[in-house]
């Protein structure tokens, strides 16, 4: 069996955002980057999905040379070889594309995918590629076992959780549940080592098509003060949240 595994370098959330070239490029100076949360969840399914059914994993990204030490800590948590294809992406749309140009050359009988990042938090890649593929798609995926071809998912909907049974190939959105937290991998020494020689290969986009581009960039605006009210005063409270915030 062959597992695709989806990776997207985005900013440690501790990491202090700023703008530049009038609030239209993110500065990347001084940013700390990581495995995307919810990509490695599935990066952990995967690799327990190998060590179970004898299965190889590769991890595919779209950047430039910056994401790879993001790939090498894939490869150290227990990826088998990886591919970087040679491109920044403008929108969710270009990264799907070139990733589903490099799975029609080659095919794998699973591709997981985190069901957002959490830099852009658009949603979108997964869905995508299951477009183009025309493959079956499972987004907020907390769940998945695979007998031979077939496969048993699980996922949130609305007011509880949906099971299904499906053949490969498909794709999945996957999130917190695929794993637990506790189950994460940390790469250790030994797995470090090893990811230096595990092969990271460069291929070329293939098309280089976005349909959307970013114009300008906000910040939140700055947090008000916090006015406390004693426990005591309900009058001022009621006032405060019915004339000020507006609640009620």
């Amino acid at each position: 069996m062959k597992i695709l595994v989806c990776i997207s370098s985005v900013p440690d959330t501790t990491s202090k955002i700023n703008f530049t070239e009038n609030n239209t490029r993110f500065d990347t100076n001084n940013i700390q980057y990581v495995i995307n949360p919810y990509d490695e969840f599935g990066l952990t399914k995967a690799v327990m999905l190998k060590e179970k059914l004898q299965a190889t994993v590769t991890v595919v990204t779209v950047g430039e040379s910056s994401v790879e030490p993001v790939m090498r800590k894939s490869l150290a948590i227990g990826a088998d070889n990886a591919i970087r294809i040679n491109f920044t992406p403008e929108d969710s749309y270009s990264t799907a594309k070139e990733i589903s140009n490099y799975v029609k050359n080659n095919p794998y009988d699973i591709i997981i995918a985190g069901k957002e990042s959490s830099d852009y938090n658009g949603g979108a890649v997964p869905g995508i590629i299951a477009e183009i593929l025309d493959i079956p798609f499972i987004n907020a995926c907390n769940g998945l076992n695979i007998d031979g071809d077939n496969a048993e998912l699980s996922r949130e909907i609305d007011g509880g959780t949906e099971r299904l049974k499906i053949k490969t190939p498909f794709i999945i959105g996957g999130q917190k549940g695929l794993v637990e937290e506790r189950e994460l991998r940390i790469p250790n020494m030994r797995g470090i080592m090893t990811a230096r020689t595990k092969p990271l290969e460069v291929i070329d986009p293939s098309e280089k098509i976005s349909l959307t581009e970013s114009v300008s960039f906000d910040k939140p605006r700055p947090k008000g003060e916090c006015k406390i009210i004693s426990k005591d005063n309900i009058n001022d409270l009621v006032n405060e949240l019915h004339n000020v915030a507006k609640v009620i």
